[in-house]
């Protein structure tokens, strides 16, 4: 696990500095007259984050609903909330690519976990590899397709949470076994899912490559992107699109899939082009709370829903 402190003090937060993993708990952490204050980047770790902090935690979540997390440019309240945290968790593999600034000028002593770290990733594509100027590095930032991978996640919460605040190190336990259990079913859940989908129909297209981490687990295809490598902020040459409309027709495929924080456009250029129908999915972005994809767990079994009727 990748952690790092930031180096400012904030005399005014009461907060006691720490050098490491192994420092002792903030002041914070030790009053129970306060919460220790939580900020997650995106909308689906800070769901996750949610779950296994419960009340004990004070959480913010920086990027609002319906962010593109690849093209987020923080606020200056964002960088206050960082400056106020005592965590700050993040995904890493270069996603927040705006949040390596915002800690160097915000201040603070928030100890950033990252969490993608004891992940197994997808290494980029040979024919990928400019991807690596928009900011995304060498690897599939998106793991969070494989619940296998929030549960890495989640350990690494419920270890942090623990470590800083002791007096609720039981009840994030305990909430962390819980939801292991839950994201353990929706792996099964998902593996009976794809089984149904004749192996013929199991390729797929999507704007981005996103669901690598998806496809691999569950035995779907990626074969092909509309836009090259792991960032929307790539654009893809006319002789690649051309290329990627005659996979799509010589390997029949039935569906592609465009997240909903995407621009659309040329999403919808390869549909006229190809007749293939377009399904808009949840990739970088929980839904309203009361919308389809609320929570993590909605999030993923919507997704899943949507590519196996599409496929089937």
């Amino acid at each position: 696990m990748a952690v790092f402190v930031l180096t400012a003090a904030l005399a005014a937060c009461g907060v006691e500095s720490e050098s490491s993993l192994g420092g002792k708990p903030t002041e914070a952490s030790t009053d129970t007259e306060s919460k220790l204050r939580v900020v997650a980047t995106m909308t689906i770790l800070g769901d996750v984050v949610r779950v296994v902090g419960g009340e004990s935690i004070e959480l913010t979540t920086l990027m609002p609903l319906g962010t593109d997390p690849h093209s987020f440019d923080p606020s200056p309240r964002d960088a206050a909330a960082v400056a106020d945290a005592d965590v700050v968790f993040m995904n890493g593999v270069g996603l927040e690519a705006f949040l390596e600034p915002m800690l160097e000028n915000a201040g603070g002593e928030a100890e950033v976990v990252t969490l993608a770290e004891g992940i197994e990733l997808r290494q980029v594509e040979e024919e990928q590899e400019e991807d690596a100027e928009h900011g995304q590095g060498d690897y599939d930032p998106h793991v969070w397709f494989d619940p296998n991978n929030v549960m890495v996640w989640v350990k690494q919460i419920e270890e942090t949470l623990s470590r800083r605040d002791t007096a609720n190190a039981q009840a994030y336990s305990d909430r962390a076994q819980a939801y292991l259990s839950e994201l353990g079913e929706l792996d099964g859940w998902i593996r009976e899912q794809v089984e149904g989908v004749p192996e013929a129909n199991r390729s797929i297209v999507t704007d981005h490559d996103t669901f690598g981490y998806l496809a691999e687990h569950y035995g779907l295809r990626t074969v092909g992107t509309i836009v090259p490598g792991y960032s929307t902020l790539s654009e893809p040459s006319a002789q690649e699109l051309a290329d990627l409309e005659s996979a799509i027709q010589d390997l029949g495929v039935r569906a592609i899939f465009v997240g909903k924080t995407v621009n659309p456009n040329l999403a919808r250029r390869v549909e006229e082009d190809t007749g293939v129908r377009l399904v808009f999915l949840y990739t970088g972005s929980l839904s309203e709370p009361d919308g389809p994809a609320g929570s993590y767990l909605e999030f993923m079994r919507y997704n899943v829903s949507e590519i196996v009727e599409a496929l089937k």
